[in-house]
Order: structure tokens, then C-alpha cells, then sequence
């Protein structure tokens, strides 16, 4: 059973969102993209459990900095359970991996959660050891036992210009060990981060490194703000919003939640694999513009 309650009507909406932004090149289009897109209703200050749709929605796809969602929630469960004690330093690596995509903060906490290192080539038991270590945050995933989850892979660190010695190695044959996510467990990662944890000052507070201005002037100070070209800048300025963006050569994705009204809240993925995606700033506004307009006319 899905985490989300399938409502047809909502993906008539997509089609047809999809249907008028991309009309000149909607085939092309309808095997490169993947979306998750949740509507949750507010009753007596508890959110039930969503209705939504999704195109592609359990397709695998390379994930790029989407990836460190669970890597933050994987860090909340460790501390959670004592794995690991938090830590300022712990703190504030989560917060630059989650709030401004460091890869270095990134690299730090993987090898934290995981007792493993970067560096050269290994072999043997060292090189065994170390392949099974760094494959904890799988099992982990796997212990949740949410479906959304099942087939995909989160084991290698983000980089700027690529892996190398033992991480390069760990990517196995043409890549075949990527990272691969879909939207649907995207979503269920950030439906955990946003609604499921009662946050204790004891630990991590992931919520909040995901919260976002969209106020102009503070974007224009920040190119690097995960939300101009991204789901953020199709939205008011004045609605509460969170958001982890993924971007490279062949990648532009985003992973968003946000307040419409005072009794729906919306989460909606969208991973566009390609380079045209990566060069396309326009999309996922337009996208994030018309889901917000379907909302406060027919929610």
C-alpha cells in the first residue's frame, strides 16, 4: 500500500499541467521526467495522510544532491539511537549538506554514519570490510521496511568533480553502483523529515535546515539559493517553504513541501534526467505555478 492515497483527479491536473507547459515536446518529455506531486489536508492541527499522483513516480533515476535527504535523516536515526552522539560539528555539517548542498559537509557526515573513508585503491579483507560498511545506509533503508524504498541505492558520497581511489572503484562496473532514487521515495523521505518527527532539541532539527525565503532581494544575494530555475521561484514569496534541490550536467531535480492555505499543505518531486533539464530554468517554475493555482481553485 502506497504512503499516499491515489486520487485520479489530480492526475488528470498533472497531464494536463504537463500537457501546456511542455506541448511542443511532450513524448520527449514524458520519458524523461518523474513526479510525485501530494496534497495533505490540515484537520484539528493534525495532517492526514495525503492524496496525490504521480508520472514516472517509481522510475530510478540518479538522484545528484537529492540524495542527502537520507543521508540527513539517516544522521537523525543515528543519533536517535544512540549510534552516534550529536555533536556541534555533527550539527552544523547537516545543516550545510541539507541547506547549501556542501559536498564536504556531505563526504563528512557519510563517513561518520558509516566509519568509512575516502582514499586510495584497497584490497582484501580491508577492501571487503570497507565495501560493507558503506553499505549500512542500505540496510538501514531496508530496516524501514516502507516500499517506496525497496529498489534504490544510497551508498556514495556527492562530488564536485568526481570520485576517486576506493570511491571510484565502489562505483563498479559502468556505474552500475550509482545512486538511484525514484520521486515516490523522495517523497516518503521528505513526508518523514516534515510531518513524521516530533523534534526534541536533543536532535536534529532537518526541518529547519530545509526552510527557504523566497523573497527576491534575499535570493539575489545568494546564487547558490536552490530555488531561482528550481519548484521555489514559481511560488508567492510570503508562503512557508522548504525545499532540497539536485543539479548537474544531466540532472535538474527538486524536492518540495509547502503551505497553500491554512488547510492544505503540498509535496511535490520532480526529477528531470538530462542535460536538457539541466539547461532549462524555466520548467519546474512553471510546474511549482500551476500545482499552486490547481490547489486554491479546486483543494
Amino acid at each position: 500500500m502506497s504512503f499516499y492515497y491515489l486520487q485520479a483527479e489530480m492526475g488528470l491536473a498533472l497531464n494536463d499541467i504537463l500537457d501546456r507547459i511542455c506541448s511542443n515536446n511532450i513524448e520527449n518529455l514524458r520519458n524523461d521526467i518523474a513526479i510525485t506531486w501530494i496534497n495533505y489536508k490540515n484537520e484539528s492541527n493534525h495532517i492526514n495522510k495525503g492524496y496525490g499522483f504521480g508520472i514516472n513516480n517509481r522510475k530510478l533515476i540518479y538522484p545528484a544532491s537529492i540524495v542527502k535527504l537520507i543521508y540527513g535523516l539517516a544522521a537523525y536515526s543515528w543519533i536517535d539511537s544512540k549510534k552516534i552522539l550529536l555533536t556541534q560539528e555533527i550539527s552544523d555539517a547537516v545543516n550545510k549538506m541539507l541547506f547549501y548542498s556542501s559536498n564536504d559537509a556531505t563526504s563528512f557526515i557519510i563517513d561518520i554514519i558509516t566509519g568509512t573513508t575516502s582514499g586510495p585503491c584497497i584490497e582484501g579483507d580491508p577492501w571487503e570490510n570497507w565495501k560493507y560498511q558503506r553499505s549500512i545506509i542500505n540496510d538501514w533503508l531496508k530496516e524501514l521496511n516502507w516500499n517506496e524504498l525497496n529498489e534504490i541505492n544510497c551508498c556514495q558520497k556527492t562530488w564536485d568533480d568526481g570520485p576517486f581511489g576506493r570511491e571510484k572503484e565502489f562505483y563498479g562496473t559502468e556505474n552500475s553502483n550509482r545512486n538511484m532514487m525514484t520521486t515516490d521515495a523522495t517523497a516518503r523521505i521528505l513526508e518523514e523529515i516534515m510531518i513524521k518527527i516530533d523534534y526534541q532539541k536533543d536532535n536534529l532539527n532537518l526541518r529547519s535546515f530545509l526552510k527557504r525565503n523566497l523573497n527576491k532581494n534575499v535570493l539575489n544575494n545568494d546564487p547558490l539559493n536552490q530555488v531561482d530555475g528550481f519548484l521555489g521561484e514559481g511560488l508567492p514569496e510570503n508562503i512557508n517553504f522548504w525545499s532540497k534541490a539536485g543539479l548537474m550536467s544531466q540532472a535538474r531535480h527538486d524536492a518540495a513541501w509547502w503551505v497553500n492555505n491554512d488547510s492544505v499543505q503540498t509535496l511535490l518531486v520532480v526529477f528531470g534526467n538530462g542535460e536538457k533539464y539541466f539547461k532549462d530554468e524555466t520548467l519546474f517554475p512553471e510546474i511549482a505555478k500551476a500545482v499552486y493555482k490547481y490547489n486554491n481553485n479546486f483543494v
